[in-house]
C-alpha cells in the first residue's frame, strides 16, 4: 500500500512539474536557511560545554557599589578561591586565572608579543577539561617559571609537539627562561577564554596577596555532584563580612555595617559556566562574549522562514484543488475511503519534503563558508554535527511533510463526489479564505523583517556617522610602543618631525582601545563613600586632547610648560556632573592610595573636556579623569593622507632602528569599526535572511498567481473579446493579491515597531525610529508582490482568446 502511495505521488508530482519545482525550491531555500541558523544557534549555545563538568562549574563575580558608583566585575580577590574550598564543603575545587595582558616570547632573533596568555593555578586541569598530550597534569604548574602550552604554540616555536622540558625565553630583554612542563590540545573555539600559554600562578607574586578589597583574578568553582550552588552563594555575605570587615575599617574608616547603611554594597555571586558567553559583559572578562539577544532573534527568523515555506506548500496545494477535484471525485465513486485519500496527499507532501531536505542540506553545506564570513563565525561540520543532523533531517521530513500537507490533505479529501462532478467546486483564487489568510500571514512576516532590516541598517549607519567627541579619521595607531624600551618618547619626537604628521600622543588609553584603569577619588580628604567617584583614570600626555581632536568645555589642556600640571587633572563633562560641580575648574579632589592605611593626594582640576564615547554606544558615557603620566601602550599619530604609504615606510624604518620587535599598526577608524563588527555582521546576516524570506514568499505568490490566472482563463478570454485592455485584466488579477499585502502591512507594522523599539533600547545612543520605515517597507512589499503577480497576469492577458474559448 505504501509503495502504491509513493508511486502515485511520484506520478502526480511529475505531471505537475511547475508546481513541484516551486514547492521543492521554496522548501529547500527555507530549510537551508533554517539549517544555517541552527548551526549558528547551536554554536552559540555550545560554548564551554566541551568541559566534562560544565554543569558543575561556576564563575564568582563581584558587584561593587561605592556611593553612586556601581561596577560589576568578572574578577575577585586573590584569597577567595582557597577560602571557598576550605570553608564550604559543597565546593569540590577552585581555580584562578589571571589575564597577563601581553607576554614577550623570543624565537631566535625574533620577538613576539603574545596576548593569549594567562596565569593559572595547578587545579586548572581538575576543573576544566584540557586534555594533556605530553606531560603530567599533577605537576605541570606547581613550580614557578613553568608554562603549559597548546600544540599549535609548540609547533610555532619548536616545530614539534613533544617539547616537555624545553625552555621558552620570555619578557624580552630580561631573557628569563620559562620551562615547558606540558602540552595540551588546542582549546576549542567554543570557549569563553582562549589561552596558548598557561603560566604557573606561583610565578605571579600578586597571587599570594591577602587583600580582600582588591580584585584581579577570574575565580571558578567546581561544585560537588548534587550540590545546590544557590545555597553556597547565600552564605557569601557572611563570608565577606568576616574576611573583609577589618580591611574595610582600615581603608574606609568605617565598619562593614556602616558601609552598607551608607547605601554602598560589596557582593559576590556565582554564574554558571555555560551562561558566561551569552549572558556576561562585565569588567575583567577573559574574552569577548556574545549576546543571547541575537540567538533569540535568529531562532525566531528560522521559525518564520520555515512557516513561510510551509505556507507556500499549503497555498499551492489548495490552489490546485480544482485540478485534483475530479481525481478525488472519481476515487470516491470507485469506493476509496477518505483515509486513503489523506494518506495519498500526505505521501506527496512527505516526498516533496524529502527531496527538499536533501537539497537543503547540500545547499547549507555549500553556503556554510560564505555564512561564516558574513557572521564572523568559524562553524565546522564534523562527525559530531552529522550525529544530530541525519536523525534530525529524518524527523524534519516527517514533521514538515505532515505539517505542510495536513491542511491540503483534509481539504482535498473532503470534496463530495456529486459536487465535483457537477462542477460546484470553487475555482481559482476567489473564495479561498484560508488561502488568503496564509498569504497575509507570510507577507506579514516578510514586512516585519523588512522593517527590522531598515531599523538595523539605520542604527549601524548612525553608529558610523555619530559625532563621538573625538576625531578618529587619519589617526595612525602604532601598537605596543613599550617595545621601544626607554626610547618611546624619543620615537614620538622623531615622528612629530616627519612631513605629513600633524601631532602625536603617547598612551595606550585610547577611546578605541581595551586598555582601561580605574581609581577612587573623593571630594574631601576622607574615605566617605557618599563623596566617592570611581571613574576611568587615564594617564595621558600634553598632546592627547589636541591629537584626538577633543574639545574643551572649560579651563585648559595640560601644558609641558606648567610644572604644576603633574598634580592636575582634566575631567570629562560626565565626571563634572557626577561630582556636582557647576564650575569645576580650580576645584580640588583627592585620590585614594587604597590599602590598610590610605593616603589622600590632592589634585587640581584645570580643565573639562566635552564628553566623548570611549566604550560601546550600548552604554552611557561614564566619568573619565585624565592625569599626566607615562604610558607607552601605543603611539597615536595624526597624519595627512597625502603620500601616506611613504610616511608609513618612514615610520617603520624609524621603529626598526630602535627595536627588533614587530611593527604593528592600525588606523583608529578601523579599530572603531572592530568594536561594532558583531553588530555589522548581525546586520548583514539579518538583511540576507530577510531577502531569502521575501524570495520564498514571492515563490508562493508566483505559483498562486499562475493558478489563479489558469483558473480564470475563460473569463479572461471573454473579457478580451468584449474589448478589455491588457492593463485592466492585469489590474483585475493583481488587485486581490495587493489587497492582501496591504492587510499584511497593517498587521505587521505595530508588531515591528514594538520589537525594534525593544532592540534599540539596548543602545544608550540610538537613531530615531522614523515613520518612513513603515512606508518604505510597505512600498517594497507591494512593489515586489505586484511585480511577481504581474508577470503571470500579463502573460494571461496576452494569451489569444481563441485558445481559451475553443473548448466552448
Amino acid at each position: 500500500m505504501i509503495k502504491n502511495y509513493l508511486k502515485t505521488a511520484f506520478r502526480s508530482l511529475q505531471k505537475n512539474k511547475g508546481f513541484t519545482a516551486i514547492n521543492v525550491l521554496g522548501l529547500a531555500l527555507g530549510l537551508a536557511t533554517c539549517l544555517l541558523i541552527v548551526f549558528y544557534v547551536f554554536d552559540e549555545l555550545s560554548y564551554d560545554r566541551y568541559n566534562v563538568n560544565a554543569d558543575r562549574i561556576y564563575r564568582v563575580n563581584e558587584d561593587l557599589k561605592l556611593g553612586n558608583n556601581r561596577v560589576q566585575y568578572a574578577v575577585c580577590m586573590a584569597p577567595l578561591a582557597q577560602t571557598l574550598k576550605s570553608v564550604f564543603p559543597d565546593v569540590e575545587n577552585t581555580v584562578r586565572l589571571k589575564n597577563i595582558g601581553g607576554m614577550h616570547v623570543n624565537k631566535g632573533t625574533e620577538r613576539f608579543l603574545e596576548y593569549s596568555a594567562v596565569f593559572a593555578d595547578p587545579s586548572v586541569f581538575d576543573v576544566f577539561t584540557l586534555p594533556i598530550i605530553y606531560g603530567d597534569k599533577k605537576t605541570a604548574l606547581t613550580e614557578p617559571n613553568t608554562v603549559v602550552i597548546t600544540e599549535a604554540t609548540a609547533k610555532k616555536y619548536f616545530g614539534k609537539t613533544n617539547v616537555v622540558g624545553e625552555n621558552l625565553i620570555i619578557d624580552g630583554n630580561q631573557q628569563r627562561p620559562i620551562k615547558v612542563t606540558a602540552v595540551i590540545k588546542n582549546i576549542p573555539e567554543q570557549s569563553h577564554f582562549h589561552a596558548d600559554f598557561l603560566v604557573s600562578m606561583s610565578s605571579n607574586p600578586d597571587s599570594r596577596s591577602t587583600e580582600w578589597l582588591r580584585s584581579d583574578f577570574n575565580t571558578y568553582v567546581l561544585m560537588r555532584k548534587g550540590a545546590d550552588y544557590k545555597k553556597t552563594e547565600a552564605q557569601f555575605p557572611k563570608l565577606l563580612r568576616n574576611y573583609s570587615g577589618d580591611q574595610m575599617q582600615a581603608e574606609l574608616k568605617m565598619s562593614y555595617d556602616k558601609f552598607e547603611k551608607s547605601g554602598s554594597f560589596f557582593r559576590l555571586n556565582m554564574m554558571p559556566l555555560t551562561d558566561i558567553h551569552l549572558h556576561s559583559s562585565q569588567t575583567g572578562e577573559l574574552g569577548i562574549n556574545g549576546t543571547s539577544q541575537y540567538v533569540y532573534i535568529f531562532s525566531a527568523i528560522a521559525i518564520f522562514i520555515l512557516l513561510i515555506a510551509c505556507v507556500n506548500f499549503m497555498n499551492l496545494s489548495t490552489a490546485r484543488s480544482s485540478n485534483r477535484a475530479r481525481e478525488v471525485g472519481v476515487r470516491k465513486v470507485l469506493g476509496s475511503p477518505r483515509k486513503y485519500l489523506i494518506a495519498q496527499f500526505l505521501s506527496e507532501s512527505v516526498l516533496i519534503t524529502l527531496v527538499a531536505v536533501v537539497i537543503a542540506i547540500l545547499l547549507a553545506l555549500f553556503l556554510l563558508p560564505a555564512f561564516n564570513q558574513l557572521s564572523g563565525k568559524n562553524i565546522v561540520v564534523n562527525s559530531h554535527t552529522l550525529i544530530w543532523l541525519l536523525p534530525s533531517s529524518f524527523v524534519a521530513v516527517l514533521f514538515i511533510g505532515f505539517l505542510a500537507g495536513l491542511y491540503p490533505a483534509f481539504f482535498l479529501s473532503a470534496f463530495q463526489p456529486i459536487d465535483v462532478l457537477k462542477g460546484k467546486i470553487s475555482n481559482g483564487f476567489k473564495g479561498g479564505l484560508m488561502r488568503s489568510f496564509l498569504v497575509v500571514f507570510q507577507f506579514s512576516i516578510s514586512i516585519f523583517l523588512i522593517i527590522g532590516t531598515l531599523v538595523i541598517y539605520n542604527q549601524l549607519h548612525y553608529i558610523q556617522s555619530r559625532d563621538l567627541g573625538y576625531s578618529r579619521s587619519q589617526v595612525l595607531v602604532i601598537q605596543n610602543a613599550f617595545e621601544l624600551g626607554g626610547h618611546a618618547k624619543t620615537f614620538k619626537q622623531e615622528i612629530k618631525q616627519m612631513a605629513g604628521v600633524e601631532n602625536a600622543t603617547l598612551t595606550g588609553f585610547l577611546p578605541t582601545a581595551p586598555n582601561r584603569s580605574t581609581a577612587i577619588f573623593y571630594k574631601e580628604a576622607q574615605a566617605d563613600p557618599k563623596q566617592a567617584i570611581f571613574p576611568q583614570t587615564w594617564n595621558v600626555d600634553e598632546d592627547y586632547i589636541n591629537t584626538l581632536g577633543m574639545k574643551m568645555a572649560a579651563g585648559r589642556n595640560f601644558s609641558s610648560q606648567m610644572s604644576t600640571d603633574s598634580n592636575s587633572l582634566v575631567i570629562n563633562a560626565s565626571a563634572a556632573k557626577f561630582l556636582g560641580f557647576t564650575d569645576p575648574v580650580n576645584k580640588i579632589i583627592y585620590k585614594s592610595s587604597g590599602g590598610a592605611n590610605p593616603t589622600f593626594k590632592p589634585y587640581t582640576i584645570i580643565g573639562v573636556v566635552k564628553d566623548f564615547n570611549f566604550s560601546s554606544l550600548h552604554d552611557n558615557i561614564s566619568p573619565v579623569i585624565m592625569q599626566l603620566g607615562d604610558d607607552e601602550g601605543a603611539l597615536s599619530v595624526k597624519v595627512q593622507i597625502a603620500n601616506l604609504p611613504a610616511l608609513l615606510r618612514q615610520v617603520q624604518n624609524a621603529w626598526k632602528g630602535l627595536t627588533p620587535a614587530h611593527f604593528q599598526y592600525s588606523f583608529m577608524d578601523q579599530d572603531f569599526n572592530a568594536l561594532y563588527r558583531s553588530e555589522q555582521n548581525i546586520g548583514t546576516v539579518f538583511i540576507t535572511f530577510t531577502i531569502l524570506a521575501i524570495v520564498i514568499a514571492c515563490l508562493g505568490l508566483f505559483g498562486l498567481a499562475a493558478y489563479a490566472a489558469e483558473q480564470r482563463t475563460k473569463e479572461i478570454g471573454i473579457r478580451k473579446v468584449l474589448g478589455a485592455s491588457i492593463s485592466s485584466i492585469t489590474g483585475m488579477l493583481s488587485k486581490d493579491f495587493i489587497k492582501l499585502v496591504c492587510i499584511a502591512i497593517l498587521i505587521s507594522s505595530p508588531l515591528a515597531w514594538y520589537a525594534m523599539n525593544k532592540w534599540l533600547q539596548g543602545f544608550a545612543y540610538r537613531a530615531d525610529f522614523n515613520w518612513w520605515f513603515f512606508v518604505a517597507a510597505g512600498g517594497i512589499a507591494v512593489f515586489i508582490a505586484f511585480i511577481t503577480v504581474s508577470f503571470q497576469s500579463i502573460k494571461a492577458a496576452l494569451m489569444n482568446p481563441v485558445k481559451s474559448l475553443k473548448a466552448e
